[in-house]
């Protein structure tokens, strides 16, 4: 996995782009929020999968990432299939999804090594499930203004992008010294 540290980053960068996109654009409407949201959610997949076909050409455990990716895929292509749908049962859906995502981190995180930052990626999993669970359980409701619903997804976005930051460092530290070892053989 720290040869895909590059990957954790970029997932950790497209949260940030959400957060950033959430905050500074002018007053979204509900349909945009749900949309930007799509759209992060489908990056992060992508990329998710993208770090686990790398991993399961050098052999290494990769399943999770593609299960992972795929959930990600999967709810974007439902979002944009049924928009009307998903604008009803939005929070719905996205606290669903972290529960899941959150639960396949957690399952991830007990396959890495201590040294490529096991914690970090269970730390990652925990606050993905934590926010789908406080969100299922007191999360806004659909009449909710739009505002109240980005703030939501900055809530869950903006720690687990610092934590995914925190993770790429890591592996990239770890993956340069494995790189510089093997030079040294």
């Amino acid at each position: 996995m720290a040869r895909n540290w590059w990957a954790v980053g970029l997932r950790a960068v497209a949260a940030i782009t959400f957060i950033l996109a959430t905050i500074l654009l002018p007053r979204p409407t509900l349909a945009a929020l749900i949309m930007m949201f799509a759209a992060y959610v489908a990056a992060d997949g992508l990329l998710a999968i993208v770090a686990g076909v790398r991993a399961m050409r050098r052999r290494e455990r990769w399943q999770t990432l593609i299960f992972e990716g795929t959930t990600n895929l999967l709810l974007a292509g439902a979002v944009l299939i049924w928009p009307a749908m998903a604008a009803v049962a939005f929070v719905h859906l996205a606290s669903a999804w972290a529960i899941i995502t959150g639960a396949l981190l957690l399952a991830a995180a007990r396959r890495l090594s201590l040294s490529h930052g096991r914690w970090l990626l269970a730390l990652a999993g925990t606050v993905s499930a934590t926010w789908g669970t406080a969100a299922a359980a007191w999360g806004p409701s659909a009449a909710s203004a739009p505002e109240t619903i980005g703030w939501w997804l900055i809530a869950y976005a903006l720690p687990f992008a610092a934590i995914l930051l925190a993770l790429a460092g890591l592996l990239q530290r770890r993956d340069r010294h494995a790189r510089q070892a093997a030079e040294c053989a």
